[in-house]
This record gives C-alpha cells, structure tokens and sequence, in this order.
C-alpha cells in the first residue's frame, strides 16, 4: 500500500491516495500523512473509524452514506453527524466526504448536516436543477412572452 500510494502522490502534488479503512490502511495513513501526502480514508461505516482516520492523520475521511442507508434509511446521516461532531470536538483537521450519494435526499442531507465534500454522480447532479414546478413556470413564462407580442433588441 506505502509503495502504491506514494507512487500515485507522485504523479502530481493534486493527488489525494484513497486508502481503506483497515488496521493496515490506517498504518499506511499515519505514514504517508508523516510524509505530507494526504489521503482520503474511504470505506468508512461507523464514526469511531472516523475518530482512527482522523487520528491517523487522514485529509479525508468517506462514510459511505449509500450503502449504509441500504441497510436502514437514515443510518448514513447518522454516522456523519457524529463524525462531524467528532473532527469538531478534537479540532482534527479532516474533512468529511460524503460518499455513496444515492439520490437528491442525499444531496439535500450533506448540505443540511455540513459536510465538507460531497461526490455526487452526475445523473444526481442533473436531478438537483429539475422541479415540475420550475419547468411549469418557464413554460408560462414563454407563453406569456409570445402573447405579449414583444421582440428582443438585436
């Protein structure tokens, strides 16, 4: 994993090495972070594996707020406002990826709680803009316009 990672932060000082949130993977974060390579703590499920990431020196830390969900709805948020609690109370400097990002609510939930980072799949994104009502209104708002009769200035 050491070997892996600081061959990818070599690539380019923009680089952040994903490790998994294991025994090993936290050994590797606590060298690598000694190194001034940042890593993101990915494959995190509960907020004391926030608190070992964090402690580990971990630049950020991703619950999987998808597949925790899958198991009960809710359970994701759950997990990242402890989390969050956690980097607060310690002044850790990690921040909280939400990850795993299913639907809109998901969106919705990462901004409501505060989470630093969130990755949302594109279809997600393109979602986020769309509403009957807005489409509805500029619909109106175009027939109104044809009715008025009126012509933009060239």
């Amino acid at each position: 994993m050491l070997e892996q990672a600081k061959r990818l932060a070599g690539i380019d000082d923009r680089v952040v090495v994903k490790i998994p949130c294991t025994q090993d993977g936290l050994k590797a974060t606590k060298a690598l972070s000694e190194e001034g390579i940042r890593v993101n703590m990915t494959l995190v499920f509960s907020p004391v594996q926030t608190l070992l990431a964090a402690k580990a020196g971990a630049f950020y830390i991703s619950p999987f707020i998808g597949r925790l969900d899958d198991v009960e709805y809710g359970a994701g948020d759950d997990v990242v406002e402890a989390s969050l609690q956690i980097i607060d109370n310690y002044l850790f400097e990690s921040e909280i990826l939400y990850a795993s990002i299913r639907d809109v609510n998901h969106v919705m939930h990462a901004a409501m709680i505060g989470t630093d980072i969130a990755t949302v799949p594109f279809e997600i994104l393109e979602k986020l803009v769309q509403h009957p009502l807005t489409a509805t209104g500029l619909n109106k708002f175009l027939e109104d316009w044809k009715e008025s009769g009126l012509e933009l200035p060239a």
